[in-house]
């Protein structure tokens, strides 16, 4: 039992050797056990605290779920500055001599680590100003997909092709967004539709509304249009436009699905989808001779 004893004394002061010396005040080996546990500790139990915040408590209010993940987000962000402050406090670090410390830390940030402190303010913009939220459907370079999670650096995107995309947040301030779902989730398509010269443009017009209303993803308010658009070098150029709320995310897929039906109802009612055509005429000289 003694000699467990020494070893725990022995233990003990091997951790409390100071290592180095912050203003007046050492630095253990047991302050730095203890700070690195506390912090991994702080870490875990914010993340467990913004998940209540946002499944539990949040989700009894009618907050959207992009307002309830930012507001988890911003407060574990809150409790990790407050906390990180604390645990140096307890951990018998003097803050005051860190105040070098703390500039030289600054400066690297601002030369080493830029692009890591834009992506994070960016991250803060956000989740504070909301340009994009969780759930949107959006469009940022050549990335496009529904966003599933908004972090400190970088957000993830997933793509209609089940692909996880992670674009950083700097992303998201400096580019052009394109968010189908800002407002709400009700976007106009517009499919393009070209029939021959000749046909009666009346009946082509209420074709292409019988064949928007008999689709269950168009909407009904507002109400599909029809629009003769050009008279091009092949036919004439008209153009469906649709509401709808539930493809935002499949747009190809409603597209393909109407521009089926409309390929079949013209082809029950005899009109024509024209193709481009070229007259060559051939010059003679009367006698059967080409002209050069």
């Amino acid at each position: 039992m003694e000699t467990f004893r020494d070893i725990l004394v022995q233990l003990r002061q091997f951790l409390e050797v100071p290592l180095v010396r912050l203003g007046g005040a050492p630095v253990t080996l047991w302050a730095i056990i203890q700070l690195v546990v506390l912090v991994v500790l702080l870490f875990y139990l914010s993340g467990k605290l913004r998940t209540w915040i946002v499944d539990q408590l949040l989700s009894r209010t009618r907050m959207e779920p992009g307002a309830r993940q930012a507001t988890g987000s911003i407060i574990r962000y809150t409790v990790i500055a407050v906390g990180f402050v604390v645990i140096l406090q307890t951990a018998g670090i003097d803050l005051t001599a860190l105040n070098v410390l703390a500039g030289a830390v600054g400066i690297g940030l601002g030369f080493g680590l830029q692009n890591v402190v834009n992506n994070f303010v960016s991250g803060i913009i956000i989740l504070f100003e909301r340009p994009i939220k969780v759930g949107d459907r959006i469009v940022v370079g050549t990335v496009e997909g529904d966003v599933i999670h908004i972090g400190g650096r970088s957000t993830t995107v997933v793509t209609n092709d089940n692909i996880t995309i992670i674009v950083p947040n700097s992303k998201f301030i400096t580019e052009n967004v394109v968010n189908w779902s800002h407002n709400e989730r009700k976007v106009r398509f517009r499919i393009p539709v070209s029939v021959a010269y000749g046909s009666d443009v009346h009946l082509v017009e209420r074709l292409l509304l019988e064949v928007a209303a008999a689709n269950p993803d168009v909407l009904e308010k507002p109400a599909p249009g029809v629009r003769l658009m050009a008279f091009g070098e092949s036919g004439l150029n008209f153009e469906l436009r649709v509401w709808s709320t539930t493809l935002i995310h499949r747009r190809g897929f409603l597209t393909s699905t109407l521009n089926y039906a409309i390929y079949k109802i013209f082809a029950d009612n005899g009109i024509e989808i024209p193709f481009p055509r070229r007259d060559i005429r051939v010059l003679t000289d009367g006698v059967g001779n080409r002209v050069q």
